[in-house]
């Protein structure tokens, strides 16, 4: 295949209930010179656990264009504005820097760095693949909503730990109360009739 890959490094800097982060999350992502920007965004959304995908987005570069799919303009897109359906990654020069932004309500902020190279995708990822990948990565993703856990509204107790993994259907051989774990209780001298020079003998 060749070197013919962009190898691009995503930090997420900033955004919604987590402030500055520090040190930053990061993704290293393989693409194609032909994928589009708003297929870029998509794959950046992927990496850091999205799943509330109704929101806007937008890509800036250096002198200050803004990138954001055609389909989202309402008439109050900046001046200048590229259509991120058709815009492409190969517009990119080695070693330059962007921004891109998710949720224009939230803010989540990143910052993206072209390497100083071309990548080979099988060198990589291990295949030729068919739209950006991540293929190497740092650091924890904060939640979207900040949550954790189902339920989470910011002011309920979370819920006490399970024992183990016990609270899990048996489905595999960790899973699902074992048995075997179980503690044997410490004998009682009384009941079990030990006398005390029994036990210091």
């Amino acid at each position: 295949m060749g070197r013919t890959h962009l190898a691009i490094t995503v930090e997420l800097v900033s955004g919604g209930h987590a402030g500055n982060l520090w040190p930053r999350p990061g993704r290293v992502m393989i693409a194609a010179r032909s994928t589009t920007f708003e297929q870029f965004a998509t794959a950046i959304d992927d990496a850091f656990a999205r799943w509330d995908r109704n929101h806007l987005h937008e890509f800036t570069f250096t002198d200050g264009t803004p990138v954001s799919p055609a389909s989202t303009w309402d008439g109050d897109e900046r001046e200048g504005t590229l259509d991120g359906s058709k815009a492409r990654l190969g517009r990119l020069r080695l070693s330059e820097q962007f921004a891109y932004v998710f949720d224009l309500g939230d803010n989540w902020q990143h910052l993206c760095t072209v390497a100083d190279g071309l990548a080979d995708p099988l060198e990589t990822v291990g295949v030729i693949p068919d739209r950006p990948l991540p293929w190497w990565g740092w650091g924890s993703i904060p939640d979207q909503y900040g949550r954790d856990w189902n339920g989470d509204d910011g002011d309920t107790p979370a819920p006490p730990a399970p024992d183990g993994l016990t609270d899990l259907p048996p489905i595999l051989p960790s899973w699902g109360p074992q048995p075997w774990r179980a503690r044997t209780a410490p004998p009682d001298p009384v009941e079990d009739g030990i006398r005390y020079r029994d036990l210091i003998t």
